[in-house]
């Protein structure tokens, strides 16, 4: 059988993060904590991992966080624009209050998750957003069939891949963490994705000690 190994990776940390910002398209760089777990990802992987491509948005959190892990596995980076995360539409830029307070039908509408439904001024649809990361998925994994390769993304896209590997539906509840720089393991195949292993942070967990130097 025709099988691809996956490690899917969320970027690291970065301002709008912390301030629940929506970043969306928009283009936001990692911050001082995102580059600590950009730089103990790649300690981690590349000391236990056979990676045979690694692939990121073109986004520049995503591709710095894997141009740590490609520097330090003598990889480069091969960008997709099918790994971005979701458009938000004129939600892009504002927090999660900003949104309920200047759009609150919009608002409610993203609460329940209708997959139907666009944020205003060009946003996916969550519809649009699963078919899109699909079909990327499936492009870059047929490359690679008996290897493996890693998928460094986006929030939006890490909750698509769960939720197809789990045949979950899109207004299903959120359950699983989507935490930066965990390390996520997925199989596929023709037929589709399977989930192996969710949420690795093991490589964070001396980061207190790297935070405090900052």
């Amino acid at each position: 059988m025709d099988v691809t190994r996956i490690l899917a990776i969320r970027h690291g940390e970065t301002a709008w993060n912390v301030e629940t910002r929506l970043q969306g398209h928009l283009d936001i760089p990692l911050n001082a904590i995102g580059l600590l777990q950009a730089d103990r990802l790649a300690r981690a992987l590349s000391g236990r991992e056979k990676v045979d491509a690694i692939y990121a948005s073109d986004l520049s959190r995503a591709h710095s966080t894997a141009q740590a892990l490609a520097s330090a596995m003598g990889h480069t980076v091969r960008t997709h624009e099918g790994l971005r995360e979701r458009h938000f539409g004129v939600f892009q830029g504002r927090t999660f209050a900003e949104v309920q307070a200047e759009w609150p039908e919009h608002a409610v509408q993203w609460r329940k998750r209708v997959p139907e439904w666009a944020p205003p001024g060009g946003g996916e649809s969550l519809l649009l957003l699963h078919e899109r990361i699909v079909d990327t998925v499936n492009e870059l994994a047929a490359q690679h069939t008996g290897q493996q390769m890693v998928m460094v993304a986006h929030g939006g896209v890490l909750d698509i891949l769960y939720r197809a590997a789990t045949r979950l539906d899109l207004q299903a509840p959120r359950t699983w963490s989507l935490t930066n720089t965990a390390v996520n393991r997925l199989l596929w195949t023709p037929e589709g994705l399977s989930l192996v292993g969710w949420g690795d942070t093991s490589h964070l967990d001396a980061l207190a000690q790297d935070e405090s130097s900052l």
